[in-house]
């Protein structure tokens, strides 16, 4: 197996460890209205968009119709924990120095606001690791969608043939495969399934991790 033609990265959880940060701005949230947030609450939101994220928090916070009112309330708690600090996931960062030294093409693709992804890279100091970063608010319709998938080739002139998605959610994980990339899950939620995915892998420095990808130990 040869090297990959572009390798597409999931943010949060996936390449950074903001899945924590949207966590606490989930459990503010709920706090603010006197109720707990759950693991299983968790589990049935993570990587879901945000027009769907808004009907299950509405639902669970007996807000109906208040969908929009609560992700933009939910959205401003994220950037205030946000800028307490982040890091990357673990084997993030190497796995990004490695796919660079070898000049794969690199897109971050996300389903949260492009400000956010593009203040979390900065603060990690990888704001110039990626050639494309593409949001789901960005593209005609977000991840289960393959529109950021298909967008993010387009812009590292790489078709799905030989390129790899790494993902942590089952939502990430069908956008991906129906925009025809080859799926490597790496949950980062307990109890998250991705069966879906073409391999799953423990974590970014999972040892079999490599060869999935088609990197050796040669240049």
């Amino acid at each position: 197996m040869g090297a990959p033609t572009a390798v597409l990265f999931d943010n949060d959880g996936l390449l950074l460890d903001t899945e924590s940060v949207w966590t606490r701005a989930e459990q503010d949230l709920f706090e603010r209205r006197g109720l707990e947030f759950t693991l299983s609450d968790k589990q049935e939101l993570v990587g879901t968009p945000a027009h769907i994220s808004g009907e299950i928090i509405a639902r669970k916070l007996g807000e109906p119709g208040r969908g929009p009112e609560l992700i933009a309330e939910l959205d401003e708690l994220v950037f205030a924990e946000l800028e307490q600090g982040i890091d990357t996931m673990v084997g993030a960062r190497e796995l990004v120095a490695e796919l660079g030294s070898r000049a794969v093409p690199l897109a971050l693709v996300s389903n949260s606001p492009l400000r956010f992804v593009t203040r979390a890279l900065e603060l990690v100091g990888l704001e110039a690791a990626f050639d494309a970063v593409v949001s789901g608010h960005e593209v005609a319709a977000p991840k289960p969608e393959p529109d950021p998938y298909l967008h993010a080739c387009e812009l590292l002139a790489a078709g799905p043939d030989g390129a790899f998605a790494l993902e942590d959610s089952p939502t990430g994980v069908s956008s991906a495969l129906a925009a025809g990339l080859t799926v490597i899950g790496v949950p980062s939620i307990p109890g998250v399934v991705l069966e879906e995915a073409h391999v799953v892998v423990s974590s970014l420095e999972d040892p079999a991790l490599p060869g999935h990808l088609g990197l050796d130990s040669s240049s």
